[in-house]
């Protein structure tokens, strides 16, 4: 059984070249008051397929990439929004 960690995120950015930005919430109460916390923390991760913002990816962790590298992409769980469909001002048909 291997010890590395795999947890589940969303994609925030892909203007790297094979990295992508991977965000991971988590909900704590707070020690004193009690009142439930949410806190984003970023990853960078390794992804030799393209991904889009809003994808729902699972990451393992692996050995130093680079710098801030230190997560690999393992799959994708959910398509995100990404490109909303909406029509460029090239693909809009003209009233003419």
């Amino acid at each position: 059984m291997s010890k590395a960690k795999v947890i589940l995120g969303k994609v925030l950015s892909n203007k790297m070249e094979k990295t992508v930005v991977i965000g991971v919430e988590r909900r704590f109460k707070h020690p004193r008051y009690g009142k439930v916390i949410s806190k984003l923390t970023k990853l960078y991760a390794h992804s030799e397929k393209p991904l889009n913002p809003g994808d729902v990816v699972e990451v393992v962790q692996t050995r130093p990439l680079s710098k801030l590298k230190r997560w690999m992409v393992l799959r994708v769980v959910t398509k995100g929004m990404g490109d909303l469909g909406l029509p460029t001002e090239s693909e809009e048909i003209s009233n003419d």
